[in-house]
């Protein structure tokens, strides 16, 4: 029998295990593999959430989540962690996913072992270092780093065939959150515990407002821009034909303005930040979505509902281009005049409904798989 290919795949945020649970889950179910998890723990409650509900248990936990932690406390913490890890499990491939801390850090530590590195979610580009912040530099240093690079549109794949990427190192998958999402979305019905407290939250049957769901985060929106979506979406809150579910981050410097803002209003649910189940129950129970999330523009189109992207560029063109996205920047005006059309012209609402979800089918973990088993050991 041939050796199974050893493979680490490395996971640190609420983003990547969402992503990368498809990848882990076809890896174990095949022999071809041996695969082995490591959590670097960037964002710990959230990640251990969406590893939960997936049911995968890392094999290696760095716990490296600390408060007040930096980019740089991240970096070296991954970089001094994670190469103790490699040395031990002497991995055949390293798997990052997508922008993170975790993910140039981890395939840094990997190259500097000579371990080689397969990216899922590779070639997302805006062509701005700066937005977003650091997400466009992680994505691109681990493209340098990458041997494999699993890109989820053709899009993505022609960035990096511009940068001189060789064309058989490129694989395009599709994105696997749509493999995650579906295969969540089918555990609604037996979940119905976990999702309670959000249709508690939501408005009752019978209650004819439609509801606009709201996350933002961004270190872009933080000088200012929380305020000026606060001031939309109270705005629109006072329509008296909205009901605006908002799972509001952590961080202060995004809670501090929305609860001083919005807290005191009767139709604006500021809810704690959703495990993914009950997100997932949140996104299918909404009639369109305003978003800073990189994430939430692919998820939405799976879901058929329209996503105003509360940025002035997006990494993830194709939505905007396929017409289930819209970019509308953090300013005020700009946000109320684009939801007010959804609200109030439905052929507009349609529209976005109806457009192509440009992002997959739900197969790309397979895809992923198979590119492994064939790739070079």
């Amino acid at each position: 029998m041939t050796e199974r290919k050893r493979v680490l795949v490395c996971v640190g945020t609420r983003p990547e295990a969402i992503k990368l649970f498809p990848v882990i889950l076809a890896l174990k179910a095949d022999p071809r593999f041996e695969c082995r998890v490591c959590a670097t723990a960037q964002h710990r409650e959230m990640l251990d959430q969406v590893l939960r509900l997936a049911a995968v248990a890392p094999d290696r936990d760095l716990d490296l989540m600390r408060p007040g932690q930096t980019l740089t406390s991240i970096t070296t913490g991954v970089l001094e962690t994670f190469g103790p890890v490699l040395e031990a499990e002497h991995p055949d491939w390293v798997v990052v996913q997508g922008d993170t801390t975790t993910a140039m850090a981890g395939a840094l530590a990997a190259f500097y072992r000579k371990v080689p590195v397969a990216h899922v979610e590779a070639g997302l580009r805006t062509g701005n270092m700066h937005a977003p912040f650091p997400e466009e530099a992680n994505r691109r240093l681990v493209g340098v780093l990458a041997s494999l690079h699993f890109a989820p549109t053709e899009r993505a794949r022609a960035a990096l065939l511009a940068e001189n990427v060789a064309p058989q190192r490129v694989v395009v998958t599709g994105n696997t959150v749509v493999d995650a999402l579906l295969a969540t979305r089918a555990q609604l019905g037996a979940h119905a515990a976990e999702t309670a407290a959000l249709r508690a939250a939501l408005p009752a049957a019978g209650d004819s407002r439609r509801v606009i769901l709201v996350t933002a985060h961004r270190r872009e929106n933080l000088d200012g821009g929380m305020e000026r979506i606060a001031a939309a979406l109270r705005t629109l809150a006072d329509r008296g034909d909205t009901f605006v579910a908002f799972p509001v981050h952590p961080n202060p410097r995004v809670r501090g303005p929305m609860e001083a803002m919005l807290g005191d209003h009767p139709s604006i649910a500021l809810l704690p930040p959703l495990d993914y189940l009950p997100f997932i129950a949140a996104l299918d129970r909404c009639d369109f979505v305003l978003t800073d999330s990189g994430g939430v523009q692919e998820e939405a189109p799976s879901f058929g509902k329209p996503v105003l992207v509360m940025r002035d560029v997006t990494e993830r063109p194709e939505a905007v281009e396929a017409g289930t996205s819209r970019l509308v920047g953090s300013q005020t005006e700009r946000i109320l005049a684009e939801a007010t059309r959804l609200l109030d012209d439905p052929a507009a609402h349609a529209a976005m409904r109806r457009a192509h979800n440009p992002y997959g089918d739900g197969r790309a973990a397979e895809r992923i798989r198979d590119a492994l088993a064939n790739a070079p050991p």
